[in-house]
């Protein structure tokens, strides 16, 4: 029989982690008998505190002011903020103008928020029930309000200024926990309570195409680097993280960064402190290279059953050597709604009460136009038995790069390589007397013969004659401007 465990939730808002506040934390773990610790999609941390050690937990981290839920009862403020500078390089939404947006949430959230940047598929949009997305306009968002349990979403009819963003989302959670308000009249109902700045929507939200980037391992980043980190069974050891914030306090690194992926990520990595970094990576084993194909999933939290799900299907992957770039998995096997992925592996209700696990089957659907964060799923294969799921799953991939290859790529790049080339316009031509070499030009015409600008040669009258030796028209011959030099 396994030990009983209390699950907790540290929030970090917005996936920043402080390396000082997360060694406390660290301290407090080790204290109570925890010997790894799990990373959240929503990026906060997952202690599995052992119940004998949780009052000891409990009375530690009051002491050091520091708050845990429980799961799911006051879910985290996940945002784009690790992925900018090494994900995103353009943006008007800066580190900095991030961290005011935290500050405005003077309330402790009840409902899933989401803060983005629009040009990443790094972190999903649409898992929050409150979706905040930058809009092209400098301090004005786009929000999309997903209502609890569903996946029915409500696109805001206005942009809400930046200094606006907590009070409206405060404002939308009490309208939704006590009822008041559904999708028709939550705008009015949230206008009529609070006024806020905000500016009229020119178009509706274009869905950037999915393409995850690698986010594991060292990366060149400015000067220095960056460093992904990713365990396959999800489990930190707590000596490892301990040692991560030493590193980071030691060589002032000043912030460790959650990912929804449920790895971290170091920024700003001196080149001249790399060796602390492989050094460490090395006395715990923990490998920085792991497959894309491997990095590109999204498993319920404290899913065992999900972990094993996604490594069977996997090892299919590689014997079958597929590509599986640009696409995300989700496996769902509790939850149905908020989830993530542009190919979804979803556990079918088990109608019969038998509990062996060969009886059992999934549905295996995708997302329109296979974008992650589009909320239509379409049905590709039901009633699927576990040994038949990799097989699927690949003739789902192969559709994906199918349907990606019917515009011709290649060909479309030649053609607009060759409309870029400027096509020189047709030499023009004159006439010249063979006798004395002088020139007739069209454009200029002959004035003393009577004869107007603009006269061709063949409508020149039987009267011309050569202005200066006196030939005439008979005694003219066509020939190039560039023959004359002109």
């Amino acid at each position: 029989m396994g030990r009983k465990i209390h699950t907790v939730s540290i929030n970090f808002t917005g996936g920043i982690i402080s390396p000082g506040y997360l060694q406390e934390l660290l301290r407090i773990a080790a204290a109570a008998g925890v010997s790894a610790v799990r990373f959240g999609l929503r990026q906060q941390l997952l202690i599995d505190v052992p119940v004998q050690y949780f009052k000891q937990f409990s009375t530690d981290c009051r002491q050091q002011k520091i708050n845990f839920y429980e799961p799911e009862v006051c879910p985290n403020i996940t945002s784009s903020y690790p992925a900018a500078g090494i994900f995103i390089t353009d943006s008007w939404l800066s580190e900095g103008v991030y961290k005011d947006v935290f500050d405005l949430f003077d309330y402790t959230p009840a409902l899933k928020v989401n803060i983005c940047d629009s040009q990443q598929t790094f972190v999903p949009f649409f898992t929050g029930h409150i979706n905040w997305i930058t809009s092209e306009h400098a301090h004005y968002w786009r929000l999309f309000v997903r209502f609890p349990g569903t996946d029915k979403l409500l696109a805001w009819p206005d942009l809400v200024y930046t200094n606006d963003i907590g009070r409206v989302s405060q404002t939308i959670e009490t309208l939704l926990q006590k009822g008041y308000a559904g999708p028709d009249n939550l705008h009015a109902q949230t206008a009529a309570r609070i006024s806020y700045m905000g500016r009229p929507i020119s178009h509706e939200l274009e869905l950037p195409s999915f393409h995850l980037p690698y986010y594991e391992g060292f990366n060149r980043y400015n000067n220095g680097y960056w460093l992904g980190i990713y365990r396959r069974d999800e489990f930190y050891p707590l000596e490892f993280l301990q040692d991560v914030c030493a590193i980071c306090l030691e060589t002032r690194t000043g912030q460790l960064y959650a990912t929804p992926w449920k790895t971290i990520i170091i920024k700003s990595i001196d080149p001249a402190h790399r060796s602390l970094w492989d050094y460490t990576l090395g006395k715990f084993r923990i490998n920085v290279r792991h497959a894309a194909n491997e990095l590109n999933w999204q498993v319920e939290e404290n899913s065992e059953d999900g972990l094993v799900l996604k490594r069977h299907i996997i090892r299919h992957f590689d014997i079958a050597d597929v590509r599986t770039y640009g696409l995300c998995f989700n496996v769902r096997l509790e939850h149905t709604t908020g989830q993530f992925g542009s190919v979804v592996i979803r556990k079918q209700e088990n109608k019969h009460g038998s509990k062996l696990k060969y009886m059992q089957r999934y549905d295996i659907l995708y997302t329109q136009g296979f974008n992650p964060n589009s909320a239509t799923l379409l049905l590709f294969r039901e009633q699927v038995a576990k040994e038949h799921l990799g097989p699927y799953l690949v003739s789902l991939c192969k559709e994906f790069y199918e349907k990606a290859s019917e515009t011709n790529t290649l060909q479309d790049f030649v053609s607009s390589r060759q409309a870029l080339i400027p096509v020189k316009p047709p030499e023009r031509t004159v006439h010249q007397c063979r006798q004395c070499l002088s020139v007739y030009d069209e454009t200029l015409g002959e004035t003393a013969q009577g004869i107007t600008p603009g006269t061709s040669f063949n409508a020149l009258p039987a009267s011309f004659g050569c202005p200066l030796c006196g030939a005439a028209a008979a005694e003219f011959e066509e020939v190039s401007e560039s023959a004359l030099g002109v």
